[in-house]
C-alpha cells in the first residue's frame, strides 16, 4: 500500500496561512461572555458551544478528538456505545456546521484519535481507538478503509495476544492507542497514551521501525503520553509529546532523543499547529495558545478554580455529567482542539453529552 505523504495533519497546509498571522505578545487573556467573546488582543474569538449538532438518530458519546481537512470539513470522533455496533462514531460536518456523512462504527466503544494528511494531493484520516478495539487505521475521506493495524507486537512491549485477539483490559503491557503525528520523512508517530506508554515510530506504508518513551518520571519516560505533534515551526523539526498526568510537554529531536520538558499545564491532551502558534488543549479546563518558544500567549475559557474545586469535594470531575452547570465562554474538559484553515479553533471536551465549540476568530 506505497504511498506517498507530502502534508500533514488536521487542516490543510499551514504554509497557505502561515504569512496571516504574526507573533504576538504575551497578555492575560479575559472572559467577555456577555458579548459572546472570550481572549484579548489579538487572540479573540467569538465562541459556539453547541456548533456541532448531531441530527437524529444519531446521539453523542463522549466526544473526544477533531481534525479539520482541505475543505474545511470538520472531523469529529466520539467514543462510541460498544453495544451500538450500527452507530457510526466518525461525523463530518461542512463549515456551516451540517452533518454531511458519517462512518466508522468499528470503532464503536473505542473510538479516540484522529488527525488528517495530505498525501500526494490527496487527504486521508488516520484513526486511533482504545478500550476493546485496540486498532489504528487509515480511510480516505469518503470514510473507505485503506488500512487497519493492530499493537506492534515486534516492540516486545505487548502481552501475548495483544494484537490478534484485543479485549477491555489496560495494563503497561497493553495497546490503547490515543493519537498521530506526521513525521517529515512520510512516517508517522503513534502514541500508546493509555496503554504502555511508549511512541511507536512507522514508516509511511505503516510498518513497524521502533519506539521510544515508556513509563517513567518524565525527561524522556512518561505517564500517559496521551497527544503528539511534530513542530516544524523553528529550522529544525521537533517532536512534542502531551505528557498528561505529568502535566508537561516534553520536547525530543526528530529522532527521539529528549531534549526539554515544558511545564504549567493541567491535563494537557494534545497539540495542533497554526503559522506561529501552537494550540494546547487542557483537561482541567482550558485551552492555551503558545508562541514558538513554548511561552503562552493566550488562555481561552479558564474554568480550573471551579472544576478543580469540584473534584477536591467530590473525588470526581462532576460537572462533566452536569451540563446545567457549564458556563458560557468557559470550558469543562477540553479533550482535544485543532485549528481550521483561518485560524479559527475547534474544541472537543470530554463530557458525555458531547460538545464541540467553535471558537470564530474576532
Amino acid at each position: 500500500m506505497p504511498n506517498q505523504p507530502s502534508q500533514s495533519r488536521r487542516r490543510f497546509l499551514q504554509s497557505a496561512t502561515a504569512c496571516a498571522i504574526a507573533a504576538p505578545a504575551v497578555f492575560t487573556s479575559k472572559r467577555t461572555a456577555a458579548q459572546g467573546v472570550v481572549g484579548d488582543g489579538d487572540h479573540r474569538f467569538k465562541f459556539d458551544h453547541n456548533w456541532a449538532k448531531l441530527p437524529e438518530p444519531f446521539t453523542w458519546q463522549t466526544t473526544h478528538g477533531v481534525a479539520v481537512d482541505p475543505d474545511n470539513n470538520l472531523y469529529v470522533i466520539h467514543e462510541g456505545g460498544v453495544n451500538q455496533t450500527g452507530h457510526p462514531s466518525i461525523f463530518v460536518f461542512d463549515p456551516s456546521g451540517k452533518l454531511i456523512r458519517s462512518f466508522g462504527q468499528l470503532f464503536q466503544g473505542g473510538g479516540h484519535g484522529v488527525d488528517i494528511r495530505v498525501e500526494d494531493g490527496e487527504a486521508f484520516l488516520y484513526v486511533a481507538a482504545y478500550q476493546q478495539a485496540k486498532t489504528f487505521a487509515k480511510f480516505n475521506l469518503k470514510g473507505e478503509l485503506v488500512w487497519q493495524a493492530f499493537a506492534p507486537m515486534a516492540s516486545g512491549h505487548y502481552a501475548k495476544g495483544e494484537a490478534s485477539a484485543p479485549a477491555k483490559v489496560w495494563g503497561r503491557d497493553r495497546f490503547l492507542p490515543t493519537n498521530f503525528a506526521f513525521l517529515p520523512d512520510g512516517g508517522f508517530l503513534l502514541a500508546d497514551g493509555y496503554g504502555a506508554f511508549f511512541i511507536h515510530r512507522y514508516d509511511r506504508d505503516a510498518n513497524y521501525i521502533s519506539s521510544f518513551g515508556g513509563p517513567g518520571n518524565g525527561k524522556g519516560t512518561f505517564n500517559t503520553p496521551h497527544g503528539i505533534w511534530v513542530d516544524t515551526r523553528n529550522e529544525n523539526p521537533e517532536i512534542v509529546v502531551a505528557d498528561r498526568a505529568h502535566h508537561t510537554l516534553q520536547i525530543f529531536s526528530i529522532d527521539g532523543q529528549y531534549l526539554r520538558t515544558i511545564e504549567g499545564f493541567g491535563l494537557p491532551a494534545n497539540i495542533d499547529t497554526h503559522g506561529d502558534l501552537m494550540l494546547v488543549p487542557e483537561l482541567v479546563a482550558r485551552v492555551s495558545i503558545l508562541d514558538k518558544d513554548f511561552k503562552t500567549v493566550a488562555t481561552l475559557g479558564d474554568d480550573r478554580t471551579r472544576v478543580l474545586g469540584d473534584k477536591e469535594t467530590s473525588g470526581g470531575f462532576t460537572i462533566r455529567a452536569n451540563a446545567s452547570a457549564w458556563q458560557d465562554g468557559k470550558f469543562v474538559h477540553p479533550h482535544d482542539a485543532c485549528f481550521d484553515v483561518e485560524g479559527n479553533i475547534f474544541v472537543a471536551e470530554w463530557v458525555s453529552t458531547g460538545r464541540i465549540t467553535k471558537l470564530t476568530r474576532v
